[in-house]
């Protein structure tokens, strides 16, 4: 009985076995490659498969999601012969997991060998300014050529980036100096113009000043010659409303003798001839207020061929 059961758990164990080989599960966004005999059979996608035990067998198991892959920094002289290090990033996709088992032996590998060696020959055509600013361009040739060459291995290149670009270090040293005095330029002329607008504003600012402290000054003075008209004006009709006599008038030339000789300055001074009627006028005044003449008896006598006046007798004054 004993050699019986042991046969038994034999082919429990065995059937186990035979079931767990045949039941493939594969997960979401991933694939597996079968080999019957060592030949390619089938690919076996996402989900549940049944596969034939210890005749198929699982070759390779796929992951069919975007991969990001970093390489390391790769020297790459430039046309001016200076050498810079260049870190890039792929993203690539497994398309066809048979050509991708079957097409190259290791396709991380290979993409990493191509695209150090398309990247060597992108730079050596520029030159250290051209590589430090032409990013874009160095990305969509490095993604062109790489996808026509992984394409037969079942990969499809999605984006090509390139992390970082070091230049050797004199040239970093060089670039800084470089981009301080361009800074300090940049901010020598920016201080010069706000300092040329400030003056300008200023000027623009003075100018506008005088030229309403003129305005100001003109419109007063227009308005105290106006004033001084109007006064003139009321002066004139009050003196002739009063319908003023010889004497008042010469009187009022008498009292504007002292206003015009006021002033340092004065050394000429003109008398208008009108002061020569006015001071006949007192002289008649002052004749008649001393009984003929200005000096009582020193009264002039009548000229040659003239005829005798009547003298007479004054009345007197109250």
């Amino acid at each position: 009985m004993q050699p019986v059961i042991i046969v038994l758990i034999i082919l429990v164990v065995l059937v186990f076995i035979a079931l767990i080989k045949t039941i493939q599960v594969i997960p979401q966004a991933s694939a597996a490659i079968v080999e019957r005999f060592g030949r390619y059979t089938r690919t076996l996608n996402a989900g549940l498969n049944i596969v034939v035990p210890f005749i198929d067998s699982i070759r390779n198991r796929i992951d069919l999601r975007e991969q990001v892959v970093p390489f390391p920094p790769q020297p790459v002289i430039t046309q001016d012969n200076l050498v810079v290090n260049i870190d890039t990033v792929i993203y690539y996709q497994v398309t066809d997991a048979r050509a991708a088992t079957y097409e190259v032996a290791s396709y991380i590998q290979a993409i990493e060998q191509l695209t150090v060696t398309t990247l060597r020959n992108i730079i050596g055509g520029m030159d250290l300014e051209r590589t430090l600013t032409s990013r874009e361009e160095i990305n969509a040739a490095l993604r062109g050529v790489l996808d026509e060459a992984t394409g037969k291995w079942g990969i499809r290149v999605n984006r090509v980036e390139l992390k970082a670009i070091e230049p050797p270090t004199s040239i970093q040293d060089s670039m800084e100096k470089q981009m301080r005095a361009d800074r300090d330029k940049r901010a020598a002329i920016l201080t010069a113009e706000g300092i040329r607008q400030s003056q300008i504003l200023t000027a623009e600012g003075e100018k506008q000043s005088a030229i309403l402290r003129a305005e100001g000054e003109a419109k007063a003075a227009a308005l105290r010659a106006e004033g001084e008209a109007q006064a003139v004006r009321t002066v004139f009709e009050a003196i002739h409303a009063g319908d003023p006599d010889q004497k008042l008038l010469s009187y009022q030339y008498l009292q504007m003798l002292p206003k015009i000789a006021e002033g340092d300055a004065n050394k000429l001074w003109i008398v208008p001839s009108e002061i020569g009627d006015a001071l006949k006028g007192l002289s008649g005044a002052f004749g008649n207020f001393g009984g003929g003449g200005l000096g009582g008896n020193n009264s002039v006598g009548p000229q040659a061929g003239a005829p005798a006046t009547e003298r007479r007798e004054q009345p007197p004054l109250d």
